[in-house]
């Protein structure tokens, strides 16, 4: 095995967020990251693992505080714990601190309790490694991040807007999780962007806590609801005497089916009635929502805003990381959760995602139907490794199935048949060797 650091293989992960009150001490990928932990325990490459931020959700402990946080887990998750020993004996791993544990970079203590289990703790906001003759930069990203930025890094009572997010809402879902009919809301922290909350709120409510029989009985209503909105606007022309044919046209129709037709235009009026009067109070409505939006963005009271752009400030930072740091090539970030190789620079700015259930949103065909969040996994680590024409990047994926037959209702199921998800990983890239000012070379995958 080389020695050189500049031969060196890089695996790098991020956003694991293990551990946090009750629920949320689950953990799903956990025989995954084992798996993953034991090949590199077994490997012959001259490697090192980084975990790049978020590794433990130690925001969403609220019942102890400081490094009582680190008993909590080598009490929970012993495994996971001896497996970090095992592996860091045969390669290095370094821990970077995230926002989610950031008293990581706040207690001395942490660093030696981590190696005691062969984990560098490195308590900085990022840190640079060589790549053949190149330099990868990593930082977990939210100092980019105006909601989780901490301004006084390993201040142990520093406390950014995402501090009280999460501990006020995701650690109370954890504690609340199992008290529903299905153990859905410890999913929270998959919600990404957070603006999607309230969203994913009503979906999990009617798809799975509403009681069966009202949401049957609601779901031809919704589902017909955009053809009730016409109709109910044809109706209020039929009734002001402007234009009756499509009244007409619709009662001649349904009355060739006798009994079946007439309790059909039954149904129909009903739902019609309903979307007419929701029409009615919905329009003065929407004026009424848009002007005071207006006015709350005129007086400037909300200056920051919880959904962060998932993409620019990362690529202004790598670009301003590239601009001054010559040798370095590589901006390699989390936080965000979206896995990402994208060109900048001549440089590349990559996102490790995360090993968290991912949700995907789909939205109704038709009809006002809340939208199903498809649940997916993305797992996988980014390996960056030098290579004779430069250095190349790439994600290995770590097979995990949808939990979607479990988690989701028939209904869900239903109207996602042919929409679900297939997410894809970034293709390979590699970056020339003295072609930093030159576009990336995207390389595709090689086949058997």
């Amino acid at each position: 095995m080389s020695t050189d650091s500049g031969d060196r293989v890089y695996y790098v992960i991020s956003d694991l967020h293990i551990g946090g009150d009750e629920q949320l001490e689950e953990v799903d990928f956990l025989e995954e990251l084992l798996a993953f932990l034991d090949r590199l325990e077994e490997t012959d490459e001259n490697a090192e693992l980084i975990i790049n931020g978020d590794a433990f959700g130690l925001w969403e402990f609220t019942t102890v505080e400081g490094i009582e946080k680190f008993d909590v887990l080598e009490e929970t998750y012993p495994e996971l714990f001896e497996a970090f020993r095992r592996t860091g004996e045969n390669v290095p791993i370094t821990l970077l601190p995230g926002n989610h544990d950031h008293e990581l970079a706040a207690y001395d203590e942490y660093v030696e309790r981590f190696a005691a289990y062969n984990v560098d703790l490195v308590q900085e906001q990022s840190i640079t490694r060589p790549v053949g003759d190149q330099a990868i930069h990593f930082e977990h990203g939210h100092q980019q991040d105006p909601n989780n930025r901490i301004e006084d890094w390993g201040n142990p009572h520093a406390t950014p807007l995402g501090y009280y997010y999460n501990t006020l809402v995701t650690s109370r879902a954890g504690q609340l999780s199992d008290r529903g009919r299905y153990n859905w809301l410890k999913d929270v922290q998959a919600v990404t962007p957070t603006e999607r909350m309230p969203v994913w709120l009503l979906s999990k409510y009617f798809y799975r806590e509403m009681n069966p029989l009202l949401r049957y009985s609601m779901v031809p209503f919704l589902l017909l609801f955009n053809i009730s909105a016409i109709l109910a606007v044809f109706a209020g022309l039929d009734l002001v005497g402007v234009w009756s044919a499509p009244v007409d046209r619709t009662t001649a129709f349904l009355g060739q089916f006798g009994t079946a037709g007439t309790a059909a235009w039954f149904f129909l009026a009903i739902n019609v009635a309903v979307a007419g009067l929701l029409l009615l109070v919905g329009i003065p409505l929407y004026f009424i929502r848009r002007d005071v939006r207006k006015t709350v963005d005129r007086f400037g009271v909300f200056e920051t805003d919880l959904t962060v752009d998932a993409e620019a400030p990362y690529v202004e930072a790598a670009s301003e990381v590239l601009s001054a740091e010559p040798e370095t090539t590589i901006f390699c970030y989390g936080h965000t959760h979206r896995p990402t190789i994208r060109e900048v620079d001549g440089g590349l700015l990559v996102n490790t995602g995360t090993w968290l259930k991912r949700l995907h949103r789909r939205d109704g065909i038709t009809g006002i139907l809340p939208p199903v969040f498809y649940p997916s996994y993305q797992l996988a680590a980014v390996r960056i490794a030098p290579e004779r024409e430069g250095v190349a990047v790439e994600f290995e994926r770590f097979t995990k199935p949808s939990p979607a037959s479990e988690e989701l209702t028939r209904t869900e199921r239903f109207f996602t048949v042919g929409r679900e998800p297939e997410p894809e990983l970034p293709d390979r890239h590699v970056i020339e060797t003295n072609a930093k000012t030159e576009a990336a070379v995207s390389v595709p995958e090689p086949t058997d």
